[in-house]
């Protein structure tokens, strides 16, 4: 398994563990990699500091804590498109349903989702399934919360 730092056309700096090198290219390209803060399959691997195990142990630990990134900008007119198979439109199909899964057993709670979700986590708010949107910053101050939720990705031609 490699874990790769990567980065979307908006800037949102993420991780994830592919099987393979070619396993990463492969599900890029046909737009399977998305981020998990605004959902683009715009997706390339950010530049990694490698971590290497120091044979001196007296000599000063190298800080590796900010990757260096590089992002080519991509053409406004252009977007990864993918012709689907079998297992692709299967795989859609089951996105499609968790999405109407969602909208018809979690209350939308728009842009107030962050403050919901923590109230909820606090004991101070209901505890219910809900749905809404969350910046990056609301998105990394959840996560440390330790509140349990997961980004909905976005379907081709879906405006939400």
């Amino acid at each position: 398994m490699i874990k790769y730092a990567l980065i979307c056309d908006h800037a949102h700096e993420f991780e994830s563990w592919f099987a393979t090198s070619a396993s990463f290219e492969e599900q890029a390209k046909r737009g399977f990699v998305a981020c998990p803060v605004c959902q683009s399959v715009r997706v390339e691997r950010a530049i990694m500091a490698p971590n290497v195990a120091r044979t001196d142990r007296s000599a000063r630990r190298v800080d590796t804590a900010a990757p260096a990134v590089e992002t080519a900008t991509p053409s406004p007119d252009t977007a990864p498109i993918a012709l689907m198979g079998e297992k692709e439109i299967a795989f859609r199909q089951m996105l499609v349903a968790l999405h109407e899964h969602v909208a018809q057993t979690a209350e939308h709670v728009g842009p107030r989702f962050a403050d919901e979700a923590l109230k909820i986590h606090h004991g101070e708010s209901d505890s219910r399934p809900i749905y809404g949107q969350a910046t990056a910053e609301d998105a990394r101050m959840l996560q440390e919360e330790g509140v349990d939720f997961m980004p909905l990705p976005r379907l081709p031609g879906a405006g939400h």
